[in-house]
């Protein structure tokens, strides 16, 4: 006999909560959508990272995002491929004194149980918005 553990299918009303609460910029939000083992693993200029668990990884959301300058999200959206799903957002953020930017981030997101337990991210890194 032939036992198979299936693979978690990542549910999509966890991964809208957490693209909501980025939007609103609430990372304690964005936080409580994290499993406990959440890994983050990403690409981003200056090259690859690992974060491991919801406090390193909200730290990296905070780092890029948080802060006083203006921020909008100006596109979004999501597809299912197999059992993860796939989600991108377009960021334009606007210093005070400066030139706004913009960052496109992807990511493909697994979960359990409701919670987000992987999130694989892709950046662009800030580019000019003119």
């Amino acid at each position: 006999m032939t036992t198979s553990t299936p693979t978690p299918r990542t549910t999509t009303p966890v991964a809208d909560l957490f693209l909501a609460a980025l939007i609103r910029r609430d990372f304690a939000a964005m936080a409580s959508y994290l499993a406990p083992g959440v890994t983050l693993r990403g690409l981003i200029p200056p090259g690859p990272f690992t974060e491991v668990g919801p406090d390193p990884a909200i730290a990296r959301f905070r780092g890029w995002f948080g802060g006083p300058d203006d921020f909008t999200v100006v596109d979004s959206g999501r597809e299912r491929i197999g059992d993860k799903l796939a989600m991108h957002w377009l960021v334009r953020m606007r210093p005070a004194n400066g030139s706004p930017r913009l960052a496109d981030q992807r990511v493909f997101l697994t979960t359990d149980n409701d919670a987000i337990t992987g999130i694989d991210l892709l950046c662009s890194g800030w580019q000019p918005a003119d």
